[in-house]
């Protein structure tokens, strides 16, 4: 199925297995995701669904055989989910000429509390946001979206209630992954915090995409 988003030159891709954003021309990222982190410049961002049981020492590999599978070839971006992709959900928002869009899966089943859940093993209960930027930012910026868009996300699980297995509030879970990726158009940002144009877009679009996620069933 093809979801629709209005940013010139991207395609989204949903099935069962996958969630796949495709750009024609490069997309500058910024990424925690497994394959794909940090700083990259990449046509394909994949979110691939995983069995809840799915335990694997090695998932870059695993992300490297599935995106091989579909053709793809050089680098990527690739996360991975253990939340049914029908749960995934996109919210566009746009000022100026400044568009963003906010594409996520959201699962709490893994729910932690920064600061007071211990360490344990990996699990694949996540929150997985891509954050599609049509604008042009500095790295500090970028940097910025990823600050605006955790602390959103933050904010809207407490105000849900979301709760850890130790009945903490949850911040999120213990693997969420954040991918900023931008096309490069309109007039450089050069900040991206809560209160700038951009930031009051990105936060918004992140808390309703995560909200209608979670209460997808």
């Amino acid at each position: 199925m093809s979801m629709q988003i209005p940013i010139r030159g991207i395609s989204i891709l949903q099935t069962d297995k996958v969630v796949h954003v495709k750009s024609h021309l490069p997309l500058t990222t910024l990424s925690s995701a497994i394959v794909g982190s940090g700083f990259q410049r990449v046509h394909h961002v994949l979110n691939f669904h995983v069995d809840k049981n799915y335990y694997c020492r090695n998932p870059k590999a695993d992300l490297k055989t599935f995106a091989g599978r579909m053709k793809i070839e050089g680098r990527f971006v690739g996360l991975l989910t253990a939340v049914k992709l029908h749960k995934v959900r996109l919210v566009f928002l746009h000022e100026d000429d400044l568009g963003v869009g906010a594409l996520v899966t959201a699962g709490v089943s893994n729910a932690a509390c920064a600061g007071l859940t211990q360490p344990y093993s990996y699990r694949v209960g996540t929150i997985n946001t891509i954050l599609l930027l049509d604008a042009r930012l500095t790295r500090a910026a970028m940097l910025n979206a990823v600050i605006t868009a955790t602390e959103a996300k933050s904010a809207l699980l407490r105000e849900m209630n979301i709760r850890t297995p130790e009945n903490e509030p949850a911040t999120g879970t213990s693997t969420d992954t954040v991918t900023v990726a931008m096309t490069g158009r309109g007039k450089l940002q050069s900040y991206a915090g809560p209160v700038t144009t951009l930031g009051w877009l990105i936060a918004r679009a992140v808390r309703q995409a995560v909200h209608d996620s979670i209460r997808e069933k």
